[in-house]
């Protein structure tokens, strides 16, 4: 079973909106089975509506399309439905007291008349009712192939998707298992770890994928299955995973859903022992990060932001002479960094950054993309120097998932 989603909008292709409809409803059809072979974007324009319910119809088994429902002149998907499926509008009456119901309760706003228009749907949809909104859903066929149109607003789709259009799909189709087993690396780089699996993928069953899908210094593998058989399934890609990561335990951090950060902290929440950060370059990164996780409080002792070069002396205590000796970016300094925030913070382990993530060279002669990373444990500190490149937003990044394997790899060492 394939799956077309159409997004119509022209906030979304603009850029004034997010479209987080389409991963939502790709991850719901994956869960039962109907692969999305195709996202599609377009404008509030009826040819090109016209248009992509076409070529979808030739594509997929079942289009999901949303957005173009609203009250205002701009939303014309309900009346290009009408053009497509050959029907007309009529009013619905159970649809109107539920708009009535919902100005006079909820919204307590006077009715007007564009919103009383949202009760005229297609007379041969199905009409999925919309509890939280004015605009219904609709489901309708065409020579055997679904067509389903959901609101654009994000908590009224996610709705009727799963109370409406997800038990529709499954009780009119036999759709296989779709499964994922995702691996998390971190060290090498996508082509690096793609010569050691050569062997592997060649071996790979026909009903198994292997997905490389890297992101700034660490790099998810996931194998996808689809079988009617779930049993089968659940083995083949047990048995596969288990393969890879024999062939890949030096490097291999997590799975699933595991992000480094997550990592870092329960193993500081199964040892009982705290960190504290020194942030230069990544502005707070890391911090933030961090703190994003549920229980976090017992591990975090603190972090201190020193991003001006007069700061790290006075706010966090950095000898100035070794600022002046060796420039504020640079292995001493940040040695220096990671040893007074773990003392001030009395924390078992601290993290430290200092470097140029650009545009512009700061204090220092360093070249842009250059960090230096320290970690302080109860052992002692280790420092390396890295050079993430030339974009801003990357060099942060990469120097925030450096600095967390780094830290993993001294909270390892020091209670092996």
């Amino acid at each position: 079973m394939k799956a077309e989603i159409i997004t119509i909008g022209d906030e979304l292709l603009i850029g004034q909106v997010v479209d987080t409809n389409s991963a939502f409803i790709g991850q719901e059809l994956n869960k039962i089975g109907v692969s999305v072979y195709q996202i599609t974007s377009i404008q509030d324009d009826k040819q090109h509506i016209l248009e992509a319910l076409s070529e979808a119809e030739k594509r997929v088994d079942i289009v999901i399309i949303t957005g173009g429902l609203g009250p205002t002149k701009d939303d014309i998907t309900k009346q290009t439905f009408c053009e497509y499926f050959n029907d007309e509008l009529v009013e619905n009456k159970e649809i109107l007291a539920h708009i009535e119901r919902l100005f006079k309760t909820t919204l307590k706003k006077p009715l007007l008349e564009s919103n009383i228009l949202q009760a005229k749907v297609p007379s041969k949809a199905e009409i999925l009712h919309n509890t939280y909104g004015t605009a219904p859903g609709m489901y309708m066929k065409k020579r055997q192939k679904v067509f389903a149109s959901l609101p654009g607003v994000p908590f009224e789709m996610k709705a009727l998707l799963k109370d409406k259009v997800i038990p529709r799909i499954i009780s009119e189709f036999r759709t296989p298992f779709i499964k994922h087993k995702t691996i998390i690396t971190e060290g090498l780089g996508e082509s690096t770890v793609a010569e050691r699996l050569v062997h592997f993928e060649n071996e790979l069953p026909k009903h198994i994928k292997l997905a490389y899908l890297p992101n700034l210094n660490v790099l998810r593998l996931r194998l996808s299955g689809t079988s009617f058989n779930e049993r089968e399934l659940n083995i083949d890609l047990e048995t596969l995973s288990n393969q890879l990561i024999s062939l890949l335990e030096d490097i291999v951090i997590g799975f699933d859903d595991d992000t480094p950060e997550l990592l870092v902290t329960n193993l500081l929440l199964e040892k009982k022992q705290t960190i504290s950060l020194a942030e230069s370059c990544t502005g707070g990164l890391i911090a933030s990060t961090i703190t994003k996780i549920p229980g976090v409080s017992a591990i975090f002792k603190g972090s201190m932001v020193t991003y001006q070069t007069p700061t790290k002396s006075y706010v966090l205590g950095v000898d100035e002479n070794i600022i002046k000796e060796h420039s504020v970016v640079s292995t001493q300094v940040a040695k220096d960094m990671a040893l007074k925030v773990q003392s001030n913070f009395k924390s078992d382990y601290s993290i430290a950054t200092t470097g140029n993530a650009g545009p512009s060279k700061g204090d220092s002669d360093a070249e842009v993309g250059t960090v230096f990373i320290a970690v302080a444990s109860p052992n002692g500190v280790v420092v390396s120097e890295f050079n993430f490149g030339n974009n801003r937003y990357k060099v942060m990044h990469k120097a925030k998932n450096k600095a967390l394997e780094m830290l993993r790899k001294e909270i390892l060492a020091y209670n092996k």
